[in-house]
């Protein structure tokens, strides 16, 4: 049976390249047969890194069957995966977020989850040696994959051991880092085709506060104003995406790259109260600015208060 190798819903660029990098190691390195799938559309940027490194689109699976053979990377968030997930066979977990709980397995598996800021990081280690074998296709697809999350090193998830590996990988393609990652974020900032709903959902996690059910969602960019030139209708969405998606509201974060502030859309009170208690902000209008905050997964989740 081939292994499929699956990352989370609403899939960016490191959950769209860690599958193939993996999908890589167990198919040219063990002799395991694997194929990397996709759980949505992947992400401008990740679309991107696909055709900058003439990688083929993995297909999008809407669940797994009984007993399929899976390994999941950059999450272990059963609300992340296909609904199926625990009648599954999941024989590895790779990922670098907090352990969430919830996912049931036929027996014991392997799971690397390391405090690094990228799954292609903690994958590069698990390879070893067998990374100079990686094709520069694969190299290409780690390398964007560390300079996403990490956001070119301005993140403050980022690592020393994250940069050190993307910078060996960007001197084994003869790449300039800031140049490539000027690229990575100009494509990533083209959100111009995507309605309002899709980048409500682009980038987005669900998380409860005291029981209130959030979808956080975050739209990292260097041209804040394209996203924010929406401001009002975005907010306007926000109802029916929220109620479509189960969730009492949406909370949306434009990550400003370089300047590195994020602005949350104030469209309500609640979103008000949340601005206000969580990051001590004052707010005055339907938009606050949050100097330095960067990381959905290190800055905003942890701080959320009602």
């Amino acid at each position: 049976m081939t292994t499929l190798v699956l990352g989370h819903k609403s899939p960016d660029t490191d959950s769209t390249g860690s599958p193939i990098l993996w999908a890589w190691y167990l198919n040219e390195v063990l002799g395991q047969k694997a194929e990397a799938v996709l759980t949505g559309e992947p992400n401008t940027e990740a679309a991107f890194m696909l055709e900058k490194w003439s990688l083929p689109k993995p297909r999008i699976i809407a669940d797994l069957d009984d007993d399929q053979a899976c390994v999941i990377v950059d999450t272990n968030n059963p609300a992340e995966l296909p609904a199926n997930v625990n009648n599954a066979d999941v024989q590895a977990i790779i990922d670098h977020h907090k352990l969430v709980g919830g996912l049931e397995t036929k027996g014991p598996i392997d799971i690397t989850i390391r405090p690094l800021a990228c799954t292609a990081t903690i994958m590069l280690d698990l390879i070893g040696d067998a990374a100079s074998k990686m094709p520069d296709a694969i190299k290409g697809a780690a390398l964007t994959c560390i300079l996403s999350d990490t956001l070119e090193y301005r993140s403050p998830t980022t690592t020393a051991h994250d940069k050190a590996v993307a910078e060996k990988l960007a001197a084994d393609l003869g790449l300039n880092v800031a140049d490539y990652a000027t690229e990575m974020f100009t494509a990533k900032s083209d959100v111009s085709a995507f309605s309002d709903a899709e980048l409500l959902r682009m980038d987005s996690k669900e998380y409860a506060v005291e029981g209130t059910k959030f979808r956080v969602s975050v739209l990292e960019t260097t041209a804040p104003d394209t996203v924010l030139s929406r401001k009002a209708s975005l907010m306007a969405s926000m109802t029916d995406v929220a109620k479509e998606d189960g969730v009492e509201q949406v909370l949306l974060f434009v990550i400003d790259i370089l300047n590195e502030e994020a602005t949350l859309l104030v469209p309500n009170d609640l979103v008000k109260t949340v601005a206000e208690k969580s990051f001590g902000a004052s707010v005055t209008g339907d938009s606050v600015v949050l100097p330095g905050v960067m990381s959905r997964k290190k800055q905003i989740i942890p701080s959320l208060k009602l």
